[in-house]
């Protein structure tokens, strides 16, 4: 179940060079951004990862990443360096039993973070409209495959409304203008 309390947002490897290469980018962003914009709100910790930023440039501009625990560079496709290690202790605690993963791409470094994610003991939700791959084959089956490790495959609206639970939330009228317009229609829920 994800709860404020025990919940983890992972941004994983949104860079502005995988642009031009990524199918439905801009509405990964879109999806990323309204979470992370939920997470803040809601006082969720962000983590975020960046492969090899050196040559593939920074997180994009579009995502406010300014709250984050850690950005932490990386040459490995799972996001479980030393220093998101460092945030993520092991065994998970209550603070961090459930990750909520978004990024790219959903073949590579999702499913490699997802599966190491699953064998420390966390519960972990992919967001199908805030991840995805250079083409729609590896994405689908790397769903498929995510699924059968165990994790939950969700959307951005769905895990922001998991974590409101009620309309009398304190934090609901900020979250309203977040989910005011759904997201894209792009397909990528679509599995």
């Amino acid at each position: 179940m994800i709860n404020v309390d025990h919940t983890v947002f992972m941004l994983c490897d949104v860079q502005e060079k995988f642009r031009p290469a990524i199918a439905h980018f801009d509405s990964i962003v879109q999806s990323s951004a309204k979470l992370i914009a939920a997470g803040r709100i809601l006082g969720v910790p962000l983590i975020v990862t960046e492969q090899y930023p050196k040559g593939l440039g920074r997180t994009v501009a579009e995502l406010d990443i300014s709250h984050a625990v850690v950005v932490a560079e990386k040459t490995r496709f799972s996001m479980l360096v030393a220093e998101v290690e460092a945030v993520l202790p092991r065994p998970p605690s209550e603070q961090a039993r459930a990750v909520v993963l978004m990024g790219l791409e959903a073949h590579v470094c999702v499913e490699q973070t997802a599966a190491q994610l699953l064998d420390r003991g966390h519960v972990v939700h992919v967001v199908a409209d805030a991840v995805s791959s250079r083409s729609q084959q590896d994405r689908l089956l790397a769903f498929e495959r995510l699924r059968q490790m165990g994790c939950f495959i969700s959307t951005s609206e769905s895990v922001i409304f998991k974590l409101l639970r009620d309309k009398e939330h304190p934090k609901f009228a900020e979250i309203r203008a977040l989910v005011k317009l759904t997201s894209p229609d792009t397909g990528l829920a679509k599995m």
